[in-house]
């Protein structure tokens, strides 16, 4: 499938800036296919990593369930959002990552992703705490991976020279 170019060519961010806002911003909108067809979006958070982005759920809901009957999906994160009132607009950066999500089903996988998720949450813990974490949930969580298809990213006319 192609996807669409962005219409405002000058405000797109290139694939590294892309990387960036994903390995930094801790909150994203997971959008699915739901039920009876309505799209669903979750925030959550992630991990990047590997070109790769990762989460994880219960092992039943909603998300799940969208995404055994869909793997297609798309993640919004918005890296900056400030208000600037005087020129009725936001300074924003934000990226859109489409790809289709699949459950990891590989203990190895699953170790290093919820390991990939414990270094950007907890940061100042040690491996042996994440690992001790990881040990502890892991076989209460679902961990799934988001393979792009296509990244973009874009900023406001206010941020072109930040």
């Amino acid at each position: 499938m192609a996807f669409r170019p962005l219409r405002r060519a000058r405000q797109a961010l290139p694939r590294e800036s892309c990387e960036a806002i994903l390995q930094a911003a801790s909150t994203g909108v997971l959008a699915l296919q739901g039920d009876g067809g309505y799209p669903y979006a979750v925030p959550l958070n992630f991990a990047y990593a590997g070109g790769r982005v990762y989460f994880h759920c219960a092992k039943q809901g909603h998300k799940l369930d969208a995404v055994r009957r869909c793997p297609k999906a798309s993640l919004c994160v918005v890296e900056k959002d400030a208000v600037v009132p005087e020129k009725y607009t936001t300074a924003y950066r934000s990226v859109i990552v489409f790809g289709t999500v699949r459950v990891l089903e590989d203990p190895a996988a699953m170790h290093a992703a919820l390991a990939a998720l414990a270094r950007k949450y907890a940061p100042a813990e040690s491996e042996a705490s994440h690992r001790a974490e990881i040990a502890r949930y892991r076989d209460e969580v679902c961990v799934l991976e988001l393979t792009p298809a296509h990244i973009s990213g874009k900023q406001g006319l206010e941020l072109l020279h930040d």
